[in-house]
């Protein structure tokens, strides 16, 4: 008999291997060697024998009509109108989310890379506006401005210091702000000139999708259809069709699962596998998709796509620049050009670290534990790697095709020498700053009593800072030892607790950790902390709920806190101090005495051996 199971098609399978990319430790490495490949086929084939057929492909027309009424366009603006409209749509999500759950809800931690990401739009378009103060090419300053996110991290991974999880989160934080700024220039700037009845049915489509949401329509052919009026109403209008993507994204609602939706949507599953049948899968499915919001679940499915397909054929369509030496001749004399690579080559390095050390001599908490200047300084070079928006508002700027030409190579040389300034910085850091065995045994960050968990006095002369987890077993029998110590020290030890989570090991330690936060908010951190300690063995949600309960906490608010994401900053927070200080494993210890000169523990942390080790650094 045949084999009757059923196969996936090839786009099912290509959406399954770029949905698994999506979570991949190397994903962004990878999405910029995709960037990076489709650049050099671009220039292989506008450069080849056969480079005239370049502009004759993406230059072919392609028409979409219903009725009398249509839109022609040539492929390379079906790419850049019409794909980069989901690209921008991605961003916007993104953006999105992160002011409501991401980095940019701690406003504190976020400051000094908006500041420093203002100056990187600022100080860009100032250098370039120097070279280029008048005629059609001044209109191109905003190419200068923006950074391509996939090709920095990508870059980063590549070329940058060993231990970069404090610079990563600095660059990702940057790049949000960056696009937010990027795009708002784009929409101010880059408009052609407006037709208000087109707008007004564009604005009209906007609300047909909040609409839709408030309504709680689910179903995605619904929003599918409006958004594509929506776009068709946008580049009818004159404003770029592009932002269409971003508008749709920012009204899209994005919020942390909510409990009861979570459990709903677990019932709904157990019924339909206890009876399978086509009205339990369907609301099974639906309660899944109602758990998780809107923003989220979109974020995951498209972001691949524009990642590994969308942006590889944007450069394909748009990094193809005929290197003859007639053009580069020109270029290399053109103030267009010379503009470009300094604006984001020396621009973006100047403006980012520059309003990073302002900003950190006004505000010295402002830096993350971790976080040099020379650090930041490598990360700015490598932000001059401009290239997927620079293209782009190439494309928007300049209707002259030899000065677009000049641009696309001064876009493509800045990439090339951001990325090698950027080595360059970071290698030259590594030599005048060499890792030293003894600082890397140094507590990172020194404690601080407003931000600090502390049992004990608060200016108790001895000092022990535990990074540790909640379901971990060792960390459990730890408690026991400090007790100890502290019995035998009294009022002369004060005990911290940081949280470094093993999901790897330990899948309930996250949330116990959020939880214990949550209840720190309410005032007893340290009562949920002993019991979650108790019952390392029991940390599912609705166990900690329970305990929740039985400390006499406001469980509304206890399950809001939980929601709004405020508390995973700090665990986050405490995981990266952790990680940049090559800890591996929970508990570790640091000793000493003070906030700042602690030394990391190593071997038994027994009650005798921390004592024994406390009562030397009393007498040194």
């Amino acid at each position: 008999m045949a084999d009757m199971t059923p196969t996936m098609s090839p786009v099912r399978r290509l959406a399954q291997r770029l949905g698994e990319s999506r979570g991949a430790r190397n994903s962004e490495t990878l999405a910029a060697g995709f960037l990076l490949a489709a650049t050099l086929l671009a220039l292989l084939w506008a450069n080849s024998p056969f480079g005239d057929t370049y502009d004759t492909f993406w230059h072919t027309e392609l028409s979409i009509s219903i009725g009398g009424h249509g839109i022609s366009l040539d492929l390379a603006h079906w790419v850049n109108d019409g794909l980069m409209a989901l690209f921008f749509f991605v961003v916007g999500l993104e953006v999105k989310r992160e002011f409501a759950m991401g980095e940019l809800t701690d406003r504190s931690r976020a400051s000094i890379p908006i500041v420093a990401a203002l100056a990187g739009l600022a100080v860009p378009a100032v250098l370039f506006l120097l070279l280029n103060p008048s005629g059609e090419a001044a209109g191109a300053w905003g190419v200068v401005i923006s950074t391509d996110t996939a090709f920095v991290l990508g870059a980063l991974a590549v070329v940058g210091p060993k231990k970069a999880a404090r610079l990563r989160i600095f660059l990702l934080t940057l790049a949000v702000a960056d696009d937010v700024g990027a795009l708002a220039i784009i929409a101010f700037f880059y408009t052609d000139d407006l037709d208000i009845g087109a707008l007004a049915l564009a604005f009209v489509g906007l609300a047909a999708i909040a609409l839709l949401r408030k309504l709680q329509v689910w179903r995605g052919i619904s929003y599918f259809v409006v958004s594509v009026a929506t776009w068709v109403a946008f580049y009818e209008s004159g404003v770029h069709p592009t932002l269409a993507g971003v508008m749709i994204a920012l009204i899209l609602p994005v919020y942390p699962p909510r409990r009861r939706e979570v459990e709903r949507a677990a019932d709904l599953t157990r019924a339909f596998r206890q009876s399978p049948n086509p009205e339990y899968a369907r609301a099974a499915r639906l309660g899944l998709d109602q758990a998780v919001s809107v923003n989220e679940r979109l974020m995951r499915l498209y972001q691949p796509y524009t990642a590994f397909i969308i942006v590889p054929i944007f450069a394909l369509a748009n990094a193809g620049v005929p290197l003859s030496g007639e053009t580069l001749r020109a270029a290399a004399t053109s103030p267009l050009t010379w503009g470009i690579v300094v604006g984001l080559v020396l621009g973006k390095l100047i403006g980012i670290t520059g309003a990073a050390a302002i900003f950190s001599k006004i505000r010295p908490d402002a830096l993350a534990p971790g976080l040099t200047l020379s650090h930041i300084a490598g990360g700015a070079a490598l932000s001059g790697i401009g290239f997927t928006i620079s293209l782009f508002i190439v494309d928007l700027a300049l209707d002259d095709e030899l000065l677009a030409d000049e641009a696309r190579v001064g876009v493509l040389a800045a990439s090339v020498i951001a990325a090698a300034l950027g080595w360059l910085l970071f290698r030259i850091d590594e030599r005048v700053h060499p890792p030293r065995k003894e600082m890397s045994h140094k507590i990172l960050r020194g404690v601080d009593p407003k931000r600090d968990h502390i049992r004990g006095p608060v200016d108790a002369p001895l000092t022990i800072v535990e990074y540790g987890d909640f379901e971990c077993p060792f960390c459990s029998k730890a408690t026991g030892s400090i007790k100890e110590v502290r019995a035998h020290f009294g009022d002369d030890v004060r005990y911290i607790f940081r949280h470094l989570p093993l999901d790897d090991y330990h899948p309930h330690a996250r949330y116990a950790a959020q939880a214990s936060e949550a209840a720190a908010a309410q005032g007893k951190f340290w009562e949920m902390a002993d019991v979650l300690f108790t019952n390392s063995d029991a940390l599912l949600p609705e166990d900690i709920d329970r305990y929740a309960e039985e400390l006499g906490l406001d469980m509304e608010r206890f399950e809001e806190d939980l929601r709004t994401g405020d508390y995973v900053v700090r665990v986050e927070d405490d995981e990266l101090d952790a990680k940049s200080s090559d800890i591996e494993g929970t508990p570790t210890f640091y000793l000493g005495i003070g906030d700042k000169d602690l030394i990391r523990h190593t071997g038994p942390y027994d009650a005798a051996s921390l004592i024994r080790e406390l009562e030397v650094a009393r007498t040194v």
